[in-house]
């Protein structure tokens, strides 16, 4: 469900079957900025397997389209996930977690043969299965992407905590010694033209640009929610303020979900 939410679904775990038709009478599918609707249901639900097919049924001919994912694992595994979390199983009353495990499989057997998709978790770890269930998601059209951050900042003022890639431009030409350019910053054009001229400039951005469109997709294939490029130089108010906005500006000619934020570009020099 955690995957789900991270891909743009609105998501309700333990939905009552019997609600599902007046759940979906509410203006939540009519929201633009959400990818579908998922919904988890099983066994904790005491009239699930009475009532689950006739609804199901009533939907369709209603013209719904949904699909149903069924996840499960073998009896060891499962045997060793209820012992690490010490949850209890919904049909061992009185049974032992095996005996439960078995009961539960059975009931389910006619559910799992009407499943669009049957995913095996045994095999899997969390960010695995992760990885499988964005894969199912991205499939909507209106998966909502992977959001990404460009972040400039001065090493003087600390690195920023929530950066996933930190790239130091201290190596970079500084207009800080130009007493000309100075008291502007990264984002003005004379300091942009003094820094983006240079030689070893271009010869840096070709290279990270091209390894950020090498990485952004992976990210976004393992399952990454939000990614944040983070570009510092010694104050964060020249060097790091241009390239932070070179890349923004490379990355937005093919992706909407970014953004710019410039930590330190109003701090005293």
């Amino acid at each position: 469900m955690a995957a789900l939410e991270d891909a743009g679904f609105y998501c309700v775990d333990n939905m009552p079957v019997a609600l599902l038709p007046k759940f979906l009478q509410l203006p939540i599918e009519s929201n633009t900025e959400i990818a579908g609707i998922a919904l988890v249901m099983d066994l904790r639900e005491k009239g699930f397997l009475t009532k689950y097919s006739r609804v199901f049924e009533s939907l369709q001919k209603k013209g719904y389209e949904f699909e149903i994912l069924f996840l499960e694992a073998k009896e060891d595994i499962l045997v060793q996930r209820y012992s690490a979390t010490r949850r209890q199983h919904p049909l061992s009353q009185g049974k032992s977690l095996l005996e439960g495990i078995r009961a539960e499989r059975q009931q389910l057997e006619d559910l799992r043969a009407v499943s669009d998709r049957i995913i095996d978790t045994s095999s899997y770890n969390v960010h695995e299965l992760k990885s499988k269930i964005l894969e199912i998601a991205r499939k909507s059209k209106k998966t909502t992407p992977m959001r990404i951050q460009v972040v400039s900042f001065g090493f003087k003022n600390g690195v920023p905590l929530d950066a996933d890639l930190i790239i130091d431009v201290r190596f970079l030409v500084n207009p800080y010694f130009v007493a000309e350019l100075k008291h502007l910053n990264g984002e003005d054009d004379k300091i942009k033209d003094f820094i983006l001229s240079h030689k070893d400039t271009k010869t840096f951005l070709n290279k990270y640009l091209d390894l950020l469109d090498y990485l952004i997709p992976m990210y976004e294939k393992e399952g990454k929610a939000y990614l944040t490029v983070a570009i510092g130089c010694t104050g964060g108010r020249h060097r790091s303020v241009t390239i932070a906005r070179t890349i923004f500006d490379h990355i937005r000619k093919t992706r909407n979900q970014a953004e710019i934020v410039h930590r330190d570009i109003d701090q005293p020099t």
